[in-house]
């Protein structure tokens, strides 16, 4: 078994209001030199041994992302 983590991101021209809410909170509650905010989500895969990259590449782009608007990065991780 492997440990593999998809991340999913706003692409950089699509506007983020959970970021900039995220962002604009900062300076209110004391924390200072944040000047972007961009949120978006993990996934973390229990997979076999057999499942390879295209496959696990197939399984981001097609179900985890919306790749209209999103990116996403795949990396296995070492157990």
């Amino acid at each position: 078994m492997a440990r593999v983590v998809v991340d999913v991101m706003p692409k950089q021209e699509i506007l983020d209001p959970q970021g900039q809410a995220v962002a604009n909170a900062l300076p209110r509650l004391g924390f200072q030199g944040v000047s972007e905010v961009r949120q978006g989500k993990r996934f973390e895969l229990e997979v076999g041994d057999d499942v390879d990259d295209a496959t696990l590449d197939k399984i981001a782009e097609t179900f985890l992302a919306n790749t209209v608007i999103e990116d996403w990065s795949v990396r296995r991780i070492e157990s």
